[in-house]
């Protein structure tokens, strides 16, 4: 079974995506998504950003915010 993650690009530097998922930042390649830009929602997994998510998709599911204890 394969799991993808939301995230939302913070930043990109040539073919890699910085992605922020329920707060935590990784790394993405986005060689599969060269449209992506910062403030897109893409799909993640393995490492790879697979698809640019749209605003439909994005409206089907929820996405909380992380709590922070400071």
């Amino acid at each position: 079974m394969c799991l993808a993650v939301p995230g939302k690009i913070i930043s990109i530097e040539g073919q890699t995506a910085v992605v922020d998922v329920v707060g935590n930042r990784i790394n993405a390649m986005t060689a599969l998504v060269p449209e992506a830009l910062v403030g897109d929602w893409v799909l993640v997994h393995a490492g790879l950003a697979v698809t640019v998510m749209t605003e439909q998709e994005l409206s089907l599911i929820h996405i909380s915010e992380p709590t922070r204890p400071y």
